[in-house]
């Protein structure tokens, strides 16, 4: 497996800006077992948690004062692989004041339809993150179904502060390099320091180097952009398949602007009424299920490296690793040492895809044995390091967007402290990365905007929700949360492992979503596939 693609494909989500976490987080020392999902995942939360505020409507005529941007006439130009073409949109760089000294350039992509059939108009695709580039998605994977391209335009944006569109930065390369290596799971108070200082220095750095867009990458301004983007392209109305991440997109979308909602599938779907914390605890959850799943398919192999004993052997064995490698790092032929934090985001790494399981077992044996070079790889294709030693802008647009979505989960080690319990209830593995990970958003330059809240969308067009059962970093209650929202969802129930479920291997998943985009039915209510 060529691991530079891991995350690529299927767009991780950072619930609540962890940050140091992959897709929720990085080390952990805490406990020896692994809990049992059934007894601590997010089901057992009450209902009475749930937020009631709603988000509400935006008007159906478009205001004056973006009329401008509504009509805008893109400069379609040849870019990238064959057969795809590129341009730049403008969007206000704040909507409640859109003044053309302030607009952002959007990046945006298209392929054109292929044929034979009927155009059915533009089909807009995201991978998630948030961070993620859509137009790399666009044009290096999706999407497979030749049918599928043969009726649409497939298109993308770059969503506001990610990758060609007015990208957020806050370190170097080589002060990313030291911030991953941090120690995210502190066992003392000098450690502590050295955790919050760093997210300190992150939240400083992501100031200095992009003021001007931190306050107005939410994602209701990112929907916001996806409506200029839909009236541009011509389309009446919006089809959209979005993962991980993406979810929350198509949703806030379709809560915004139901009336324009077309064919929307959202695979690995959020849900929006949950609070920073829920959603951390809950991806703590998430994982602790898929590293079940791992382990046991690991110990029924010889090779093993966490025995062939016990799923709960297998859990005491990580943990007693992970506290080797934070004593003593190990060795990966550069100059960069296997820390407990890149050997945890590399395990981490790994629970996205099943395929990349015999990696994980194969690295993890390595590791034991003294070469560390593996698991970076992992690690460093989580964040999006390439080779040269250069990082992508996904690790810094992630917090930048989720600590304006929601107000910190945390704003004090105190607190976190405090819910450790928790978290090592969800994950006694993973707990207390997971737990320490979102409280870089108690020291971010710009206050949150947004808050938990429920999307109804009435008034829309049946939305398709698909949620995989043991998925790691969009636990498959959050499918089933945003479904009973919507009131139009469909909920599609995938039994399987991996992080979201359309083009990864069920002929099931793949043909609802086929059937629908293409001929606008929808999924039977409570569909189940494996």
């Amino acid at each position: 497996m060529d691991t530079s693609r891991l995350f690529r494909t299927s767009g991780a989500v950072l619930a609540a800006a962890a940050l140091l976490v992959s897709c929720s987080s990085s080390a952990s020392k805490g406990g020896d077992t692994v809990a049992s999902p059934a007894q601590n995942g997010p089901d057992a939360r009450p209902d009475s948690d749930k937020a009631t505020k709603l988000l509400d409507p935006l008007p159906a005529a478009v205001p004056a004062a973006l009329r401008p941007y509504y009509d805008q006439k893109p400069a379609w130009r040849s870019c990238g692989p064959k057969g795809f073409e590129c341009a730049t949109l403008k969007a206000p760089l704040d909507y409640a004041k859109p003044s053309s000294a302030t607009d952002l350039k959007l990046a945006v992509s298209r392929k054109k339809a292929t044929g034979p059939g009927k155009r059915l108009g533009s089909l807009m695709v995201d991978p998630g993150g948030p961070g993620a580039s859509a137009i790399n998605y666009l044009q290096q994977y999706a999407p497979e179904p030749a049918a599928v391209k043969a009726r649409y335009d497939m298109v993308a944006m770059d969503p506001r502060g990610v990758a060609r569109s007015e990208p957020v930065r806050c370190l170097s390369d080589q002060r990313m390099d030291a911030y991953t290596q941090v120690d995210q799971t502190p066992d003392d108070k000098a450690e502590q320091k050295k955790l919050t200082t760093a997210f300190k220095n992150f939240a400083d750095g992501c100031k200095a180097r992009s003021g001007k867009v931190l306050g107005h990458v939410s994602t209701v301004e990112a929907a916001r952009d996806m409506d200029i983007f839909r009236a541009v392209l011509g389309d009446r109305k919006l089809t959209y398949v979005g993962a991980s991440y993406g979810t929350f997109l198509g949703a806030t979308y379709a809560g915004l602007y139901p009336s324009r909602v077309g064919r929307l599938v959202l695979d690995g779907a959020m849900d929006p009424s949950l609070t920073s914390r829920q959603l951390n605890e809950d991806q703590t959850a998430g994982f602790n299920t898929a590293f079940t799943s791992f382990a046991a398919d690991c110990i029924k192999k010889r090779d093993c490296p966490l025995g062939t004993k016990s799923t709960a052997d297998a859990g005491k064995q990580l943990s007693a690793f992970f506290r080797r490698v934070d004593a003593h790092p190990v060795a990966t032929g550069e100059s960069r040492k296997l820390t407990e934090s890149l050997a945890t985001s590399g395990v981490i790494a790994a629970m996205y895809d099943q395929t990349a399981w015999p990696l994980l077992r194969e690295y993890l044996g390595k590791a034991k044995k003294g070469d560390g070079s593996g698991l970076l790889a992992l690690s460093d294709s989580y964040y999006e390091r390439d080779p040269d030693g250069s990082y992508a802008n996904q690790m810094f647009a992630n917090p930048a967007v989720n600590c304006l979505d929601l107000p910190p989960a945390f704003s004090s080690p105190a607190q976190v402290e405090a819910a450790l319990p928790a978290f090592r209830k969800a994950s006694p593995v993973f707990g207390d990365n997971f737990a320490w990970s979102p409280l870089n958003c108690a020291y971010w330059p710009a206050k949150a905007t947004g808050e938990p809240h429920r999307i109804e969308a009435k008034g829309a067009a049946p939305i398709m929700v698909i949620g995989t059962t043991r998925d790691p970093a969009t636990p498959y209650p959050w499918a089933r949360g945003l479904a009973s929202q919507l009131s139009s969802g469909r909920l599609l129930t995938y039994e399987g492992d991996g992080h979201t479920a359309y083009g990864r291997g069920s002929d099931c998943v793949d043909t609802a979503v086929n059937t629908y985009l293409l001929e606008g039915a929808p999924p039977a209510r409570n569909k189940r596939c494996s």
